[in-house]
């Protein structure tokens, strides 16, 4: 009886002193970099976020702030690599829409449950699209695209940044919608997919406002619609899609900060506070709506209800596309 005592007592103290230290490191959280993982190259709107809330993350948790950027597979790679690292908080991913609340429902044979291996930490922003196409583009409006292709046997190749995007099952809703054939053609990189466009390769393509902004005031594209309520302040003269006859086709997409699963409720805690706190910082927030974003900064509970809702809500649109991507 002493000696199953005795094993008790050391069971208890080794398992007080081990909650000790977690309990102490999480304290003192964060004491070396952070490394924030982004699926998409640099210049695009995931990066830009990344970037901008970045540094100011770092001004707040006085440690430095890495953006890795591991572009590919509508960022399937970059959910990968942050699913299965260490649960310690100094790996977390700038999370989207795509990888996370449609990859599920479109790809059988993911290598990650973003349900089971990540944490929502925060909600940062929204991002809306914009039908573009090439400058020299028969197509100067909406109804001028529909119209064009609603009868006969053409075919709108529309280019996305890869299967499984928002940018992908945008393509799809709209063909639904204008009773048009729409075939998305998937490329493995953004700027391959830009390049296309601005070639004439491809008609048109749903891309975020950030990234048609430039574009379209560099002379390279030419914006037909906005998928948002109102027009974006950066291309006023852009008709929403309500206005331009589709009021039913006003689709967005979330952006935020996820961890891998069992990372210390204290850090996860730490992280939304500064999160929060850097994307709501009057310069950041400026910066953030100058290129297009919808500014949030929500807490961990709500990051989570939005990750719960936004997979039914894609769920149902992937499942109504027919779309299986293996």
């Amino acid at each position: 009886m002493n000696n199953l005592t005795s094993k008790l007592f050391a069971l208890a103290l080794f398992t007080s002193s081990a909650l000790f230290t977690i309990t102490a490191n999480a304290q003192k959280y964060p004491e070396r970099p952070v490394k924030i993982t982004v699926g998409f190259p640099p210049g695009t709107g995931p990066d830009i976020l990344a970037r901008v809330v970045g540094v100011k993350l770092s001004e707040l948790t006085k440690q430095p702030v890495v953006i890795d950027n591991k572009p590919g597979a509508g960022a399937q790679i970059a959910t990968q690599l942050v699913s299965k690292s260490p649960a310690d908080g100094y790996n977390i991913l700038l999370a989207e829409a795509g990888s996370i609340s449609i990859a599920p429902a479109a790809f059988s044979k993911l290598q990650y449950d973003p349900t089971k291996e990540l944490t929502g930490i925060a909600e940062l922003a929204w991002a809306d699209f914009m039908l573009v196409v090439p400058v020299n583009s028969p197509y100067k409006t909406l109804a001028d695209m529909v119209n064009a292709n609603k009868s006969g046997n053409s075919v709108l190749n529309f280019g996305t940044f890869g299967a499984g995007t928002p940018g992908h099952f945008g393509a799809v809703e709209f063909g639904s919608q204008a009773q048009v054939k729409v075939e998305p053609i998937h490329f493995r990189s953004t700027g391959d997919a830009v390049t296309a466009l601005v070639s004439g390769d491809v008609a048109g393509a749903w891309v975020s406002t950030a990234v048609a902004s430039a574009q379209v005031k560099g002379g390279k594209m030419r914006a037909l619609a906005t998928t948002g309520k109102a027009r974006s302040a950066l291309l006023p003269d852009v008709p929403t899609t309500a206005e331009a006859g589709m009021p039913k086709l006003n689709f967005s997409a979330w952006l935020g900060v996820l961890a891998p699963s069992g990372v210390p409720a204290s850090v996860l805690d730490v992280l939304n506070k500064s999160l929060v706190q850097a994307v709501n910082s009057p310069e950041v927030k400026q910066k953030l709506i100058e290129v297009g974003f919808a500014v949030t900064g929500t807490t961990r509970a709500d990051t989570e209800k939005m990750l719960k809702t936004e997979a039914v809500r894609w769920g149902g649109i992937v499942a109504s596309s027919g779309f299986k991507g293996d």
